[in-house]
C-alpha cells in the first residue's frame, strides 16, 4: 500500500519564502560579485577590496543573538514577520541610499561610509536570515522542508544572480544609479508577500514552550538543542557531509584558468552551471517528499561525490568544452540536490519555538570545518596535482555517508 505524503504546501506559503531568501540574495550578490568589479574599474586597491570580505562577519557570528531573535517579538505585527519586516525595508532603505550616492566619491574619498553602509545591510540581512529560517521551519511540514529549503537555495542563488550578473550587464547601459535603484525596488516589492502574512493566524507563537530572555539565555537555549539524543553524532553529520565538495569545488575555476579559459568564458559557465544548482534544488526538494531522508541523503551525497571526482576527468581537458559543461552542470546539480536534503533535515532538528537559533547554530557548524577544509584545497592541489585533489574530495565524500546510516540505525533503534 503506498504512503500518502502530507497536503502541498499553500501557493501563498511558496511565494512567501521564494520571495524571503531571493530577497536575501539581493544584497549578497551585490557584494560578493558586482561590488569587487565595479571598485577594480574604478582603480581601488585590491587590499582595500579585499576588506569586502570582512562584511561578512555577521553572517558569522549571527549565532551570538540568534536566540533573542527567537524569543523576542511583535504582539502587533507577529513573531518572525516583526523581524523581517522592518528589517528587510532597512535593507531596501540602504541600498536606495547608495543609489543616491555617486559612485565617482563612493569609491574614493566617502570608501569608509561604503564600508559601514554595505556593513549595516549584512547586519540586518544576517539577522532577517535568523527570522526566516525559524518560520520556515514553521510553516512546512517535515516531509515538504526539501522542498522549503528548494526556495532556499534556488531563491537565493536567483537574487545572487539578478544583483550580480544581472546588474554587471546593466550598469553599462543605465548607469549606476538606476540600476541600485531597481534592485532597491525589486526588493521592496519582494517585501510585499510578507507584508500580507498573517503570522498570527497561521502559525501562532507559543510563548510556554520557550525560555525567558533573561541572563544565561545564550547558554541555555544552545545546551538545550546539544543534550537532544542523538544530537552528537548528528553534529558529525554536519560536520563531514558537505567536506569533499568543500576540498574540491574551489580549486575548479582555477584548474580551468591554466587551461586557458578567458573570463568570458568562465562567466558563462559559472551562469549555466548556477541555473542548473537552482533546477537540482528544485529537483532535490521534490524527491525528499518522495524517497524521504536517509534514501535522500544517501543517494545525493553519492551524487554530490561523484561529481566532485569527475572533475579529474576535465584535468588537461579544458578545450573539450562540452565535456566540461557535461560535468560542471553534473556537479552543481548535485550539489543543489545535496545541500537541500542536509538542509531539511537540520531543519528537523529544530525545537518548537526555537527554530531559527536552533538552525543557526547547526547552519555555523557545517560551514566550520568546510571553511577550513576548503583553506587547504589550494595548497593541496599544488602539492598533489588537481587531478589527485579531485579524487581525494570524492572519496571524502563517500566517507560520509556511512555517517549519515549509522546516525539513522542508532535514531531508530532510541526509539
Amino acid at each position: 500500500m503506498s504512503r500518502s505524503l502530507p497536503a502541498f504546501p499553500p501557493r501563498s506559503s511558496i511565494v512567501l519564502l521564494a520571495s524571503l531568501y531571493c530577497a536575501q540574495g539581493l544584497p549578497s550578490g551585490l557584494l560578493a560579485h558586482s561590488l569587487p568589479v565595479l571598485l577594480r574599474q574604478h582603480g581601488v586597491d585590491l587590499a582595500l577590496i579585499g576588506l569586502l570580505k570582512l562584511l561578512a562577519l555577521p553572517w558569522l557570528l549571527k549565532v551570538l543573538w540568534a536566540p533573542w531573535v527567537d524569543r523576542l517579538g511583535s504582539a502587533r505585527l507577529g513573531h518572525h514577520r516583526g523581524w523581517i519586516l522592518p528589517l528587510q525595508l532597512g535593507v531596501c532603505s540602504v541600498i536606495a541610499l547608495l543609489a543616491l550616492l555617486d559612485p565617482a566619491r563612493l569609491f574614493g574619498s566617502q570608501f569608509g561610509l561604503l564600508l559601514a553602509l554595505l556593513l549595516l545591510v549584512n547586519l540586518a540581512a544576517a539577522t532577517q536570515d535568523i527570522a526566516t529560517d525559524g518560520l520556515s521551519v514553521r510553516l512546512l511540514p517535515e516531509r515538504w522542508r526539501g522542498l522549503g529549503n528548494s526556495l532556499q537555495v534556488g531563491g537565493y542563488k536567483v537574487g545572487m544572480l539578478v544583483s550580480g550578473s544581472g546588474l554587471l550587464l546593466t550598469i553599462d547601459y543605465l548607469g549606476w544609479n538606476l540600476s541600485l535603484g531597481l534592485v532597491a525596488g525589486l526588493l521592496l516589492l519582494m517585501t510585499l508577500p510578507i507584508w500580507r502574512f498573517a503570522e498570527q493566524a497561521r502559525v501562532p507563537h507559543h510563548a510556554e514552550l520557550a525560555e525567558p530572555a533573561g541572563p544565561g539565555l545564550l547558554l541555555r537555549h544552545y545546551r538545550g538543542l546539544l543534550l537532544q539524543p542523538g544530537m552528537l553524532l548528528w553534529l558529525l553529520v554536519l560536520l563531514s557531509f558537505k567536506l569533499g565538495d568543500a576540498l574540491g569545488s574551489p580549486m575548479i575555476k582555477p584548474m580551468l584558468v591554466d587551461q586557458g579559459w578567458s573570463n568570458a568564458e568562465l562567466g558563462q559557465l559559472t551562469l549555466i552551471s548556477s541555473l542548473a544548482g537552482i533546477g537540482g534544488a528544485l529537483l532535490g526538494g521534490l524527491l525528499y517528499a518522495r524517497i524521504g531522508a536517509l534514501r535522500a541523503l544517501l543517494l545525493f551525497g553519492g551524487l554530490q561525490a561523484l561529481g566532485i571526482a569527475a572533475m579529474a576527468w576535465l584535468v588537461g581537458a579544458g578545450g573539450q568544452t562540452a565535456l566540461v559543461y557535461l560535468v560542471a552542470l553534473f556537479e552543481q546539480t548535485a550539489d543543489g540536490m545535496s545541500t537541500v536534503a542536509l538542509f531539511a533535515l537540520m531543519m528537523r532538528q529544530c525545537r518548537p519555538e526555537h527554530e531559527g537559533a536552533d538552525f543557526t547554530l547547526q547552519a555555523s557548524v557545517q560551514l566550520l570545518l568546510a571553511g577550513l577544509v576548503g583553506a587547504t584545497s589550494g595548497w593541496l592541489a599544488e602539492q598533489l596535482g588537481f587531478a589527485s585533489l579531485f579524487i581525494g574530495a570524492g572519496v571524502l565524500g563517500l566517507l560520509a555517508l556511512p555517517i549519515v546510516l549509522l546516525y539513522f540505525w542508532r535514531s531508530s533503534s532510541a526509539r
